[in-house]
């Protein structure tokens, strides 16, 4: 999974803008301007109209913009909880594509054409893909793949058998769904089911600069990225997390694939490689892993708050829920917890040590200043 990249647009194309004013308008949450110019916030990847009721960001995070379009090209996404484009007259989009997300979630289980969807909410199928995808994020078959999703994994929660499962969810066929989603739950259904049983990983450690590390793997990807202070006491937490798994050590010598990961993560720790861009194979529910997606658009060298971390996902009462979604994250560094701490300015909690959370964020810190 690639971080989203935030690209900064020349200051000559904000020469109209009146930063002081409207930085005004933003810390009063002044109504009166909002359609007139929006702030986007660059830590959080999203734009906002003035009035927006979310946490009021740090000044030096946050940059403005005359029309959407210019905070869209700047790579960044309208916010879910204060709808910008719904203040602009012209563009009434907004409104039709909350409609079309519940016509969405009510024929989740069916299939749906574009072209419905958009007669559905009166708009041509083309400036629908369009508008749906600049307001949301994803494309209206994304949103409707994840919709169906869901059904997928309460009815394998749920129903006695995983064909039931997969018929009620819509899919026509269980080769189709196991070709579609099974990389989605991280496993096939009926492993999901099972709590990971049947599914094999192979594990191996090696020492780095911050104790004894641990990968576990899937024939898919990395599925468990610890640290500890022992080998023993990291297959201990393997095992906790995949009880149901087929565990055995990595055969020596180790594959090439392997010892590439392992020298990008020993790059990443020292600071020589601020990006990293590693397969993953994880079994989560649909909030976790978009929290977990969300965190890896942090830039490197930057830290959120809880609260940030909610709002960016349009969600701002979810604190909770995303500290939660943190603890429970299995792969250390390359889902980069460890840049969430509390609204204080304190480190917060950290699954493997909050030493080794502070010694990550320092890292990550002055290596940041030093190739700015």
């Amino acid at each position: 999974m690639r971080s989203s990249q935030i690209r900064i647009p020349p200051h000559t194309e904000c020469m109209s803008i009146n930063e002081d004013q409207f930085w005004t308008a933003v810390q009063n949450r002044d109504r009166s301007f909002d359609g007139k110019f929006f702030f986007g916030v660059l830590t959080t990847g999203v734009y906002c109209r003035p009035s927006c009721a979310c946490r009021l960001p740090l000044r030096k995070n946050v940059r403005f913009f005359l029309e959407p379009g210019e905070a869209e090209r700047a790579g960044l996404r309208a916010c879910e909880r204060c709808r910008p484009l719904a203040t602009r007259g012209a563009d009434p989009d907004a409104a039709r594509v909350e409609t079309a997300c519940a016509f969405i979630r009510e024929h989740a289980q069916e299939s749906i054409r574009l072209a419905d969807i958009a007669a559905h909410v009166g708009l041509s199928a083309f400036h629908f893909q369009r508008s749906f995808k600049a307001i949301l994020g994803v494309t209206p078959a994304q949103y409707h793949e994840g919709c169906r999703l869901e059904a997928l994994k309460s009815g394998l929660r749920t129903m006695g058998k995983v064909t039931d499962a997969i018929y009620e969810a819509g899919y026509g066929s269980g080769s189709r769904v196991y070709e579609k989603v099974d990389t989605r739950l991280g496993m096939t259904p009926s492993q999901y089911r099972g709590g990971g049983r049947g599914v094999s990983i192979s594990y191996a450690s090696t020492e780095c600069a911050l104790g004894r590390m641990m990968i576990g793997a899937t024939d898919r990807g990395i599925c468990f990225l610890h640290f500890g202070d022992s080998d023993d006491e990291l297959v201990a937490m393997l095992r906790r997390e995949y009880p149901q798994a087929q565990l055995g050590p990595m055969q020596k010598p180790y594959q090439p694939q392997f010892r590439e990961w392992m020298a990008s993560l020993d790059q990443h720790l020292r600071g020589q490689s601020p990006r990293l861009d590693l397969p993953l194979d994880l079994r989560a529910t649909a909030f976790q892993l978009k929290v977990w997606r969300y965190l890896q658009s942090i830039p490197y060298g930057s830290v959120q708050s809880y609260g940030e971390v909610a709002a960016g996902l349009g969600q701002p009462t979810a604190t909770r829920a995303v500290a939660r979604a943190c603890a429970t994250n299995r792969v250390a560094l390359v889902i980069p917890c460890h840049r969430v701490i509390r609204g204080t300015g304190e480190m917060g909690g950290y699954r493997w040590g909050v030493d080794r959370k502070r010694t990550l964020i320092d890292t990550e810190r002055a290596s940041a200043a030093a190739q700015s």
